[in-house]
């Protein structure tokens, strides 16, 4: 190995990102990432407790935004407004992530493993919110009510904006999920 380089982690990324589009997840080895990346497998192993974790690294990072984020509306906004706000907020941390969170999503879907671990992770975040509406006051039932709808508008959201051209921010499609949620609830 040469000298450091910074950027590790976004090497690692990177590297995973195209060893997985070139032979497959289950093929790929964390050896073959480091490699790829000019790093060090122990580098590799620093960064990340296997290989799937270069696709889920951020995922306690992203469920920690979303519940801060719905923590900090004011308590005075409707359930579902304050869900929104939250969303259109999330969506600032995917700004100039377009083509890694596409690359990624095309890795996710081409593995069962891999899709049952998305899953669990949009429930970890559903959970975390439900807690966050609760302490805010919301009952129970309401409370994961209004977490599920704000997880699937996220999920549905999110799936559009990786199937585009990338020229749109996410907040557009949350907005129009969002949107189409309440237009299928109010019955239009």
């Amino acid at each position: 190995m040469g000298r450091w380089q910074p950027n590790a982690r976004g090497r690692l990324e990177q590297a995973a990102l195209e060893l997985y589009r070139e032979r497959g997840f289950e093929q790929t080895t964390a050896a073959q990432i480091a490699e790829r990346a000019g790093l060090s497998e122990r580098t590799f192993f620093r960064h990340y407790a296997d290989k799937r974790e270069v696709l889920f690294g951020g995922a306690q990072s992203l469920e920690t935004a979303f519940a801060d984020t719905l923590a900090a509306i004011p308590e005075t906004a409707a359930p579902i407004d304050a869900m929104a706000a939250t969303l259109e907020s999330v969506a600032e941390l995917f700004a100039d992530r377009h083509e890694f969170a596409r690359q990624r999503q095309a890795v996710i879907m081409a593995n069962t493993e891999l899709r049952e671990r998305e899953l669990i992770k949009l429930a970890s975040i559903t959970a975390a919110l439900a807690a966050t509406f609760r302490s805010r006051g919301l009952s129970a039932p309401a409370a994961t009510l209004t977490a599920e709808a704000g997880s699937a508008v996220f999920r549905v959201g999110f799936e559009r904006w990786v199937d585009q051209p990338g020229d749109r921010p996410l907040a557009d499609f949350l907005r129009e999920t969002l949107a189409d949620l309440k237009a299928v609830t109010a019955g239009e």
